[in-house]
């Protein structure tokens, strides 16, 4: 009876998240170059105790021939600046990528929920593994967004059940000079 149950659940979160469509005609081309993560709303038990710690990251998103796309991100740690590269492999759907997650040792969908190319990208991570992992973020072409941008952001994280006080605007890093700050 419990696996029936698990499996009820995992059907009812995968067709919520079936109603997130990418990007209408997403041009990965134009999506291209330099992004700073401005905005991230997670609330994973592990990650809040860290919020505070949280500052924006500057990321190079790089196509490759294959519709693939390498992801260099540069964010500042208590360690200091921390470099990671991430391979996204492209579905058949544009906007929509898969990447694997050293972290959690799983697969993980990505969408280019909403784009605008020359300001702001919002971008949802979700899996549902042992629990459901959702992840919106934010990001932009330099390190001041508009509000109604921001807004944007909130309104879409809290749409996917996100609670308030997860929500992030983090300020910029200011001892990562690799990053470009």
């Amino acid at each position: 009876m419990g696996s029936t149950w698990l499996t009820v659940v995992m059907v009812m979160v995968m067709m919520a998240y079936a109603d997130v469509k990418p990007q209408k005609d997403f041009n990965l081309q134009r999506f291209a170059g330099k992004w700073y993560r401005v905005g991230l709303a997670y609330d994973s038990p592990s990650f809040a105790p860290y919020r505070h710690l949280l500052t924006a990251a500057m990321g190079m998103i790089t196509p490759l021939p294959n519709g693939n796309v390498n992801l260099t991100m540069w964010e500042q740690t208590p360690v200091g600046c921390v470099t990671n590269t991430h391979h996204y492999e492209a579905t058949s759907v544009p906007g929509q990528f898969t990447y694997f997650s050293t972290r959690h040792s799983i697969v993980k969908d990505i969408t280019v929920v909403d784009t605008n190319y020359s300001e702001y990208a919002i971008v949802l991570k979700h899996k549902v593994f042992n629990r459901e992992y959702t992840q919106v973020a934010l990001y932009a072409r330099s390190l001041k967004v508009k509000n109604e941008v921001y807004q944007k952001y909130k309104a879409f994280a809290l749409s996917r059940q996100l609670p308030r006080d997860s929500i992030l605007t983090p300020g910029p890093a200011v001892s990562c000079p690799a990053s470009g700050y």
